[in-house]
């Protein structure tokens, strides 16, 4: 087998979040005074954090103060409803249970604040992670490669021995920057075009193909 690990990427990969995302994204905006936003715009801010879609999903040029608000009305609210209509994607529990049967290692490397990675985790995969981390302070976010990193050497295996999964131009970039082999899914937050034009030479359009082509 070519893997020893296979690291996934959270939201639009394995977990359909989009939904409760955009839930606290509008909670956050209209409890400022602010406009919601379409969960397609909301689709399209998710990626680089939570911040970041905050800073996305504000009016232009909102002044920081107010995103700073926002900020901390979604993180509250999102705490408390992060798992409302959340839910892994069909057929992925499946396929993880086969690469733990197949001896792999499994693993998330998330964006999304590590207060939500980790009882999400604990949710809905609880038995099939060996290793999970989200946005944590101090260590670079992606598509830097630092948390790669991390989650390789929490593992203890060869990145040359580890694929990384996601479904956006993000985990395509981060792939690149840690020299690790990548398999991109096109059922999440981006299109396949978006991925093609990110660089990502791999795509798998199905749970059972991604499969395939993690273990041929």
């Amino acid at each position: 087998m070519k893997y020893d690990a296979v690291i996934f990427d959270l939201d639009g990969t394995i977990l359909s979040t989009l939904e409760d995302l955009a839930d606290s994204t509008n909670y956050a905006l209209t409890a400022n005074g602010l406009p919601a936003r379409t969960n397609d715009e909301i689709r399209g801010f998710v990626g680089n954090g939570a911040r970041s879609l905050i800073e996305k999903s504000v009016p232009e040029n909102t002044n920081v103060e107010i995103i700073d608000k926002v900020h901390a009305t979604f993180a509250k609210h999102y705490t408390a409803n992060c798992s409302i209509k959340t839910k892994p994607y069909d057929g992925i529990l499946e396929i993880m249970g086969n690469l733990r049967k197949a001896g792999l290692k499994l693993a998330v490397l998330s964006n999304k604040p590590d207060y939500a990675v980790q009882p999400l985790c604990k949710q809905y995969f609880d038995g099939y992670l060996d290793a999970a981390s989200g946005e944590v302070e101090g260590i670079a976010k992606k598509p830097a490669p630092d948390g790669v990193y991390r989650i390789v050497d929490i593992l203890g295996v060869k990145r040359d021995r580890c694929v990384y999964i996601g479904d956006s131009d993000v985990d395509v970039i981060t792939a690149a920057n840690s020299k690790m082999d990548c398999i991109a899914v096109d059922w999440g937050f981006r299109d396949r075009d978006n991925l093609l034009t990110a660089g990502a030479s791999v795509i798998a359009s199905t749970p059972e193909e991604l499969f395939e082509l993690i273990i041929k």
